[in-house]
């Protein structure tokens, strides 16, 4: 068995269960098709049997991204273990992963079952799931806070029945490296078989030490762990993929062995997952934040101008960035333009490059300088354009706001290319815009979120906004971005109802 640790990324499975951050069928699949073409060994594509939208979208993983294998997640349970097999179908490599709860707080409160059905359960998935495909992972839920020998006794069952990866998840991030550490060395010499299967990693990060707690394993002998981009998932999030790539890569000295992940497009991901899901990414973040790779310390600055290794463990080009800032303006032409984009990982169609390039004509007017974490921001935005149906355009807005005054907005709109008009107050800006959004439309949802941040840094930064509607029990989220906050929002706003 080739030694190297797979990586199993679980962005659209687990880390979509992240509040706020649900995706649509296209997003997901333009999600997989980046991690593949990272060279992620494993993608978990979502949970079929959990509702239809969930089915369909692992069903078009399957059909339309080559090369890692693709997952499907089923409880212990025959419709879910069906659904799985149906929906992985048109996968070339394709792997259903089963699980049940083990520790004894889940089997005796939510399962209600005793340790000899949950084994008996067990048994009976693997063996069900062994018949529908060849690759099968077992997980026993709650790992970490089960009793030993139960494990032992569950993990040997199912590695007769025919499991091939072993997952010992630590599902509420309670564990420690050391022992951690130790459970998987207990696993790996006291369990039949073992030799002949994969043990995993998966982790939550509720104290912080979900990276630390799966690269321990990695010294155990484990060699698949389970992560999402940026840490995304329940709680506090899960083990962030770059986090680990970039840690068993920088310290091979210490682990001995590395991923097959190409890390020059981590930040393209990161930033893919997280204009998608509308989830900020910390500047302060590890690999992936805005200042990881900045110095604004006089001696780290001198340090790094007479060698960058002073103060860097790892290049940013390593992982995607541009270690310097190039930047375009209005008298850039559109072959430089296109240059760049290609240069920043977007594969962009000849339509595509025409609408972006016109909004950075826009932004040029407006900036002193577009950099290329703007270039990236709107090209984004004009791809989202064409995979939406656009019923509704903003067209123009005026407001009014002031000290002692109420907010209003005038705005216009096209819907269905009929220009539409309406005024309306609110409590602040953003209120009052997006209540005239309303009156135009007739729709009054529910704003559960709304996220502002900069793409940049300065006064005159584009703005992304991120908006999270519910209505009629349909949750959906929109994306905008200008160099005015409150456009932003209306964009964004706007977004969100072309897609409900």
């Amino acid at each position: 068995m080739e030694d190297y640790v797979r990586i199993f990324d679980t962005t659209l499975r687990d880390g979509e269960q992240c509040p706020g951050a649900a995706m649509s069928e296209d997003e997901k699949v333009e999600i997989a098709l980046h991690l593949a073409k990272m060279k992620v060994d494993i993608i978990e594509a979502g949970f079929p049997v959990s509702s239809p939208v969930q089915f369909k979208a692992v069903e078009r993983i399957a059909r339309e991204v080559e090369g890692p294998i693709i997952c499907g997640l089923a409880r212990s349970l025959r419709p879910d273990l069906e659904a799985a097999r149906d929906a992985l179908k048109p996968a070339a490599k394709k792997r259903i992963h089963t699980f049940i709860a083990s520790s004894p707080i889940h089997m005796k409160h939510k399962l209600g079952k005793s340790p000899s059905e949950v084994l008996a359960m067990a048994r009976e998935a693997v063996r069900m799931a062994r018949g529908f495909v060849e690759d099968v992972e077992f997980s026993p839920e709650d790992a970490t806070r089960s009793e030993w020998e139960f494990l032992r006794e569950l993990v040997e069952a199912v590695i007769e029945e025919g499991a091939t990866t072993i997952n010992i998840p630590d599902t509420v991030g309670y564990t420690t490296p050391q022992e951690y550490l130790e459970l998987f060395q207990f696993l790996k010499t006291k369990v039949k078989g073992a030799d002949k299967t994969i043990f995993s990693a998966h982790c939550h990060n509720d104290l912080g030490l979900a990276v630390a707690n799966s690269l321990a394993t990695v010294l155990a002998g484990g060699r698949q762990i389970e992560c999402t981009i940026n840490g995304i998932g329940e709680r506090a999030g899960n083990t962030a993929m770059e986090e680990v790539v970039m840690a068993l890569r920088t310290r091979k000295d210490k682990f001995g062995v590395e991923t097959k992940i190409d890390s020059t497009l981590i930040s393209r991901a990161s930033y893919l997952v997280k204009t998608i899901t509308g989830m900020v990414v910390q500047p302060n973040k590890a690999i992936v934040g805005a200042n990881a790779f900045a110095h604004e310390s006089g001696i780290h600055q001198d340090g790094v101008i007479k060698n960058r290794q002073t103060y860097e463990i790892m290049t940013p080009e390593s992982v995607g960035l541009k270690s310097n800032r190039m930047v375009l303006g209005r008298h850039s032409g559109r072959a430089g333009f296109k240059d760049r984009i290609i240069r920043l990982g977007f594969d962009p169609k000849p339509e595509e490059v025409d609408n972006a390039y016109q909004r950075f004509l826009e932004i040029a007017d407006k900036k002193k300088e577009v950099f290329d974490e703007d270039i990236a921001a709107l090209f984004q935005s004009e791809t989202r354009k064409t995979q939406v149906e656009e019923k509704y355009e903003l067209v123009s807005f005026e407001q009014t706001t002031g000290s002692g005054k109420t907010p209003s907005s005038r705005l216009t709109l096209k819907v269905n290319q009929e220009k539409k008009e309406a005024n309306a107050e609110g409590d602040g800006p953003v209120d009052s815009i997006f209540k005239a959004i309303d009156k135009i439309t007739g729709i009054y949802p529910l704003l559960s979120r709304l996220v502002i941040s900069p793409v940049t840094e300065g006064t005159d930064a584009m703005a992304e906004a991120s908006v999270t509607i519910e209505y009629e029990e349909k949750r959906v989220v929109g994306k905008g971005d200008s160099t005015d906050i409150i456009e932003a929002c209306a964009k964004a706003y706007i977004n969100a109802l072309n897609r409900l």
